[in-house]
């Protein structure tokens, strides 16, 4: 008997259910009709494309170096006589920077003076008794030898002499001195640096992909830590092969830098232009649509949503270059696209287009 009852009430929560979907469900408001049917337009926004100048830009780093720079050493040894340099001072091509002492070589130079002196005389009273008969060539031949020798010692001491007055071999900035008078320097020691970097050199590599792009002359932007400014620099040599390790190629831009911004050492961040067109056609990013055969976009035509079929190339932070479907002029919406079909009935609102010149 029990089960009987059982089997009633599940048979009328069962209908009380089903009789609850069907009234709920099939229940619209005129509002919700209209929409559902198309007949209500949906509000959303669009933009006019226009064609506009573009390029891509490709960001890359690399490194700041002087035009010039040397390690500043001895070509002899010595003891330091004196120091003609103040560190982080400007000095001119050719001022002596360091003087070590010479008195030994100049001991050996008048040395070898009078040794030339006497095998001069030498080789002039041999010169004499050969045209006499009085002595064989040989005999000369040793003599004007004796004298060619102390001719060319002469040399090699004033050659030696020479070098221990060191120069700057171009004009720069000194750097810090790691030595004093008085110390005993040799070839292997550094004295300092010096650094021409009125001009820098920015070194930098592309992408094999990019190689062909890169020419001499070609113009390049780039930044540095903790400055605003954009600095420009010109490429005056590239690399003649790929390296292959990295399959990249190494270039060289020179900029100007009189006003001593750029210090040697530092990172750049670099930039340049490639594939630069006159026509682009962009349209915000939030316009395209991914699907499974590509991508779209939707138009405004007549009240209605277009769907178009579009191929796309380079994008920037918001925008998005189309290389083909769109035309000049046409009117792309950009909110609520993921919710639009071919033929919706649209209210649409111009909002402007950042890409338009």
């Amino acid at each position: 008997m029990k089960l009987k009852y059982i089997i009633y009430a599940v048979v009328v929560l069962g209908i009380l259910l089903l009789g609850y979907f069907l009234f709920f469900t099939g229940t619209e408001s005129p509002s919700e009709e209209k929409a559902r049917s198309g007949s209500a337009p949906v509000q959303v926004e669009a933009v006019i494309v226009h064609p506009r100048s573009m390029a891509d830009t490709l960001k890359l780093t690399g490194s700041i170096d002087a035009d010039e720079k040397i390690e500043v050493r001895s070509e002899v040894s010595g003891i330091v006589e004196r120091i003609y340099f103040n560190e982080g001072s400007r000095v001119s091509k050719g001022q002596v920077l360091v003087k070590i002492n010479d008195v030994e070589l100049q001991a050996q130079l008048r040395q070898a003076e009078t040794r030339r002196q006497l095998t001069s005389e030498n080789e002039r009273r041999a010169r004499l008794l050969l045209d006499r008969g009085a002595i064989s060539q040989e005999e000369y031949d040793i003599a004007s030898a004796d004298f060619k020798t102390a001719q060319a010692q002469i040399q090699l001491i004033r050659a030696q002499i020479s070098k221990t007055t060191v120069r700057a071999p171009f004009s720069g900035v000194i750097g810090l001195r790691n030595i004093s008078p008085g110390a005993y320097i040799s070839p292997d020691m550094l004295i300092t640096s010096l650094v021409k970097s009125n001009r820098v050199k920015i070194t930098f590599s592309i992408p094999e992909k990019y190689a062909g792009m890169m020419k001499v002359n070609t113009l390049i932007y780039f930044t540095v830590a903790n400055q605003a400014e954009t600095f420009n620099a010109k490429v005056y040599a590239i690399q003649p092969e790929i390296e292959i390790n990295t399959r990249t190629l190494t270039v060289r831009a020179q900029a100007d830098n009189s006003q001593g911004k750029l210090i040697p050492g530092t990172f750049a961040n670099i930039a340049f232009d490639i594939n630069e067109t006159d026509d682009a056609l962009m349209v915000p990013s939030e316009a395209i649509v991914p699907v499974q055969n590509g991508k779209k976009v939707f138009v405004y035509k007549s009240g209605k949503a277009k769907e178009i079929m579009v191929e796309t190339g380079s994008r920037n932070r918001s925008d998005v270059v189309v290389l083909s479907g769109l035309n000049p002029s046409d009117t792309v919406l950009t909110t609520g696209v993921l919710n639009l079909k071919e033929g919706t009935s649209v209210s649409i609102s111009i909002k402007p287009n950042k890409t338009a010149l």
